[in-house]
């Protein structure tokens, strides 16, 4: 099974990005100076690469290597278009999904592997704030993160516009919500909206949304781990669209 991989040094990050590896992450060494590390920088933020910058008891736990102030690791998969895999699926109902401030491995795999159950046509993902897609992710996936397209945008609003443009209903999963996702009409493509249990949903993307529906709960319980509570909705759309 393929895993990332970390690369060390300021010119074979460069290279790296230059030759377009599917970069998951940068680490930066904090008050780094050197025109090599400021190119690197603007490379970074051209592509709009998730980088942090750190001190270097940070950096040393990655390798004892050289790595010049800079680490990276490369994602163990590729990630493709947003338009190529609308445009791919338009004739097609299909199930779209997108993860708001979703940042444990674990629950991003397990998500990953429900997805590919269900044969969702692609899950997007934020540059920043989302979990890492790194070995924990590819291990609780079961090989799922191999069968279901991924897609990175600089902002959830991103793909939300594109969503827009080709008349795909953006739906969100919200306790506050008037209708239970088991009342609703899912008769065509959907763009679904998951948030973190803990804060849900930004605002400026609840507003995008055509629509929202919630999952009935019991007085006991107030949330559902959002793995969970994804496999629930992803499933009931899918017997609708399917079995209906």
């Amino acid at each position: 099974m393929k895993t990332a991989q970390e690369i060390y040094g300021i010119r074979a990050i460069i290279e790296a990005i230059v030759q377009e590896k599917t970069i998951d992450k940068v680490w930066l060494l904090k008050g780094q100076e050197g025109q090599l590390f400021k190119h690197l920088e603007q490379k970074i933020h051209e592509k709009g690469i998730s980088h942090s910058y750190v001190p270097q008891e940070r950096l040393n736990r990655f390798s004892h290597q050289n790595h010049q102030g800079a680490v990276a690791r490369i994602a163990p998969i590729n990630f493709v278009s947003l338009e190529d895999i609308i445009t791919e699926n338009e004739n097609k109902k299909t199930v779209y999904l997108l993860l708001d401030g979703i940042t444990d491995t674990r629950n991003l795999g397990a998500i990953l592997r429900t997805a590919a159950s269900v044969g969702v046509g692609g899950i997007v993902l934020p540059q920043t704030g989302s979990a890492p897609v790194n070995s924990d992710t590819v291990k609780t996936s079961a090989g799922g993160i191999f069968s279901v397209p991924l897609v990175k945008v600089n902002h959830l609003k991103d793909a939300l516009f594109m969503f827009q443009a080709h008349e795909i209903m953006i739906i969100a999963l919200s306790e506050k919500a008037q209708k239970t996702a088991y009342e609703y009409n899912f008769d065509s493509s959907i763009a679904l909206i998951m948030g973190s249990e803990d804060k849900g949903i930004q605002k400026g993307l609840l507003k995008m949304a055509d629509d929202s529906v919630k999952l009935p709960m019991s007085d006991q319980m107030d949330s559902l781990n959002v793995s969970v509570a994804c496999g629930v909705m992803l499933y009931e759309i899918n017997r609708q669209q399917n079995y209906i």
